[in-house]
């Protein structure tokens, strides 16, 4: 086995899309997911799990009916299940999602900001795993 860190700041290089959530790791039945937001998110929740918002560069709002949280760098949430909220950002912002697996990052709600599900990043030496692990499993 390889063992090798996770480095968020190089993962953060490979993709430029906002509200699309990229999958990092995973452990157990949950996945880290790094998104890189600006502007305004749709309204929505998720009815069957809580989402932990991790912010690690800028800062964002997390806004809920009847209030909002005002996340900065170093700064988590824990957004309780069933909580309909709407993340914002004003400039762009990088943010760690930890999630079940198979979350998808609009909830019940869909839009234009539905994002594909499971889409996953992989250093060159996952991928190397990745693929010999599917070799030798058949």
């Amino acid at each position: 086995m390889n063992y090798q860190s996770i480095n968020l700041q190089e993962k953060l290089t490979k993709f430029s899309v906002h509200w699309a959530p990229r999958i990092i790791a995973q452990m157990n039945d949950y996945h880290f997911k790094l998104v890189k937001v600006q502007g305004e998110f749709v309204w929505h929740d998720h009815t069957e799990t809580d989402e932990v918002f991790l912010v690690i560069k800028g800062q964002m709002e997390i806004q809920f009916r009847n209030g909002k949280v005002q996340l900065y760098e170093g700064e988590m949430f824990v957004v309780p299940k069933g909580l309909e909220h709407k993340p914002v950002a004003e400039s762009e912002c990088h943010i760690l999602l930890v999630e079940p697996a198979g979350t998808v990052n609009t909830g019940g709600a869909v839009s234009e900001k539905t994002a594909a599900n499971d889409v996953w990043i992989f250093s060159t030496v996952q991928m190397r795993e990745k693929t010999s692990h599917k070799v030798h499993s058949r």
